[in-house]
Order: structure tokens, then C-alpha cells, then sequence
């Protein structure tokens, strides 16, 4: 049987201590193989500059295949092509075309006056080149400007892997079930592009539950019946414990791929990934 083909995802490091992190857990991950890494871009754009520094040292540095996460926030297009040629100069061959969040402090999102009025124009301005693969996001649960329609979720996912996307990344959710919805409604739309099931591993559950309140994804009555009830003392081993499940399941269901938020911290998705037969246990301290 195949192995899954397992990826993951860094933010670029605002700090010092937080680039000995970022690089910590690059080495960490580094040995299970991964198929491609991404790194994120801040809210609005704030992390443009970081993100081009920590994609370039992951790929010079660890040999990793990095796609570089790219926004249509507060950019002209000119600027915004200019970044992916920086990339392609770089030797990077992979984009996550994103629309992006809006900048802090602004209530909704508007598309920059030179710049692309979505992630479909984008998309289609970077597969002009010929030369990137573009992965793009996609959401097994309504985007919170999507109106509350999973239907416009999948039309517009259709779109743009039409615009020329070759696969797709979806937002983290609890429930296998939610992806393998997704997954069919997806295949009766005619999207036969590959879609990337997103990981959270847990690292905290306050934490966990503000991030999905922030994006749409919905937290089940037994996620937090469970934490509650383990407490503080038991969150991690709950955590791995689901997170393993979790995956099981899709893989079960005929996945073949798994894409962890790694969050920059290393010790969860390792432990995962060796409960699922993809690494070497982790041994305690």
C-alpha cells in the first residue's frame, strides 16, 4: 500500500526567538519527506517581505519544495506578479494563491485599485507563466463571506481550478464526514483536482476554538464535551488521540494525501504522524 503523501504548513517567524522556532521545526519535519511545505502571509498582507525570507531559507537551506503563499491585499497587480518573479528567481515553483483577509481595522475586503478584485484573477494571471504549479484554498464549511452557502464554496473552487489551479487545500475541520461531503459534492460539480484535507493538531484548545470561530469552521458538541472533560492535564493526549483518529478516518476513505498546520511547533504532528505509521515514534523525554 502507497504511503500518504503528507505536507505542511509555517508561518514566517516576526522575531528572533520565533525564527530559532520556525527553523526548529523545519529540521524536525524535514526527515518525514513532505511533498511540499507552504508558508502563510499575515492578515492583509503585514507579512509580504517575512514570508519571501522564510520560503527562500526553507528551500536553500532544508531542500524542502516550498509554496509560497501569495494574496491579492493592498497590491498593485504590477506588485503583485513582481513577487512571483522574485519567486521564480528564487527557484521557487509553487504559489497558494489566495484572495486574502482584510487589513486589520478594516471591516470588509476590497480589492486594492490596481490590484486583482479576486483570487480567480490571480490565479489566472500566474498560470499565464506556464512555470508554477498554484494550489489554492478551499472550504468544506461556508467561508464566512460566502453568505453561509457551501454551494458558492464549490462553484467558486470549480472556478478556479478552471482559472488554472492544479489542487486545492482545505480549511481545517473536526469531522471526517465534512471533508467527505465536500469531497462529493466537489466530484458532482466537476472538479476533479486533487483536494488536500487540512490538519490542525491541537496545540491548545482555547486556541483552537478562537482560530474556528475566525474561519468558519464549526466546533462539535463532543470536541467540546471532550476537552472539557479532560481538562487541562489531559488536553494533549486528547488532542493526539483525535487528531490520529481524525486522520485515520480519511484515509480510510480513500485520501491520499494529508496537509498539517503546523503552527510552528513540531511535537504534535510528529507524534501523529508516527501513530499513523509515518514516522518514528516519539519517545519521551
Amino acid at each position: 500500500m502507497t504511503s500518504p503523501a503528507i505536507s505542511f504548513e509555517f508561518f514566517p517567524p516576526r522575531n528572533l526567538d520565533a525564527s530559532f522556532r520556525l527553523w526548529d521545526t523545519a529540521r524536525a519535519l524535514a526527515p518525514l519527506q513532505p511533498g511540499f511545505v507552504s508558508v502563510t502571509y499575515g492578515a492583509g498582507g503585514t507579512t509580504r517581505k517575512l514570508t519571501h525570507e522564510a520560503v527562500t531559507a526553507l528551500s536553500n537551506h532544508y531542500g524542502l519544495n516550498v509554496a509560497a503563499h501569495l494574496t491579492c491585499v493592498d497590491a498593485s497587480r504590477e506588485e503583485t506578479m513582481q513577487i512571483v518573479d522574485d519567486y521564480a528567481a528564487a527557484g521557487v515553483r509553487e504559489i497558494v494563491a489566495l484572495r486574502g483577509d482584510a487589513p486589520k481595522g478594516q471591516a470588509a475586503w476590497a480589492a486594492h485599485p490596481q490590484g486583482f478584485a479576486s483570487s480567480v484573477e490571480l490565479i489566472e494571471a500566474i498560470a499565464e507563466r506556464g512555470d508554477m504549479t498554484i494550489r489554492v484554498g478551499a472550504y468544506p464549511e461556508p467561508h464566512p463571506d460566502s453568505g453561509g452557502s457551501s454551494a458558492a464554496d464549490v462553484e467558486f473552487l470549480k472556478r478556479k481550478i478552471d482559472a488554472g489551479a492544479t489542487s486545492a487545500i482545505t480549511q481545517f475541520f473536526f469531522d471526517a464526514d465534512t471533508f467527505f461531503r465536500f469531497r462529493d459534492a466537489c466530484a458532482a460539480a466537476g472538479i476533479d483536482a486533487p483536494i488536500l484535507p487540512g490538519i490542525l493538531p491541537i496545540q491548545g484548545w482555547a486556541g483552537a476554538r478562537k482560530f474556528a470561530a475566525s474561519c468558519g469552521t464549526s466546533v462539535p458538541d463532543w470536541a467540546i464535551a471532550a476537552f472539557d472533560a479532560a481538562g487541562k492535564e489531559g488536553e494533549a493526549a486528547l488532542a493526539r488521540d483525535l487528531c490520529t483518529t481524525l486522520c485515520g478516518k480519511l484515509l480510510q476513505g480513500g485520501v491520499d494525501g494529508l496537509h498539517f498546520y503546523t503552527l510552528n511547533k513540531p511535537d504534535l504532528t510528529l507524534a501523529v504522524c508516527a501513530d499513523l505509521g509515518l514516522a518514528k515514534p516519539v519517545m519521551a523525554a
